[in-house]
């Protein structure tokens, strides 16, 4: 896999760094976001010196070139995610498991229009996040 990762980040025009690698094998292998924190103390161990802001800065470059997505929490906090879909696309993540999937609909294009008609924008790019629970936790219970 380590192939594929080396690829995203040459389109990204990034460099394949160990740590950059590592860091996209650690998120490839979850459906779930993680937070840096808990990447870093993956791979900690990995790495005789890995500090916490050299791991917050690669995931801001990886997530800035769209290797990854970043996941916004309504606690404030910023998690990661690698998103292998290329497409455009929006995501769906559970607040309690904290799985994210794809959600393939837009709808964006109603209010790209209004932008436009209102005060003649122009909407370069947008960004949809849908949080909830998903219907294993929901049936299951679980809370945010």
């Amino acid at each position: 896999m380590e192939q594929g990762h080396a690829l995203a980040l040459k389109e990204a025009k990034m460099k394949a760094t160990p740590k950059r690698l590592a860091i996209l094998e650690m998120l490839d292998g979850e459906s779930a976001y993680a937070s840096p924190e808990e990447l870093w103390k993956r791979l900690r161990d990995r790495f005789d010196r890995l500090g916490l802001p050299t791991v917050y800065r690669n995931l801001e470059e990886l997530a800035a070139s769209g290797v990854i997505s970043k996941v916004i929490h309504p606690n404030r906090q910023l998690y990661y995610y690698f998103c292998r879909n290329r497409e455009h696309h929006h995501h769906f993540v559970c607040l309690s498991c904290r799985k994210v999937e794809d959600i393939s609909s837009c709808g964006i294009e109603a209010l790209e229009r209004e932008v436009s008609l209102r005060n003649g924008g122009k909407v370069l790019s947008h960004i949809l996040q849908l949080n909830g629970l998903c219907g294993g936790c929901a049936n299951a219970g679980g809370t945010p």
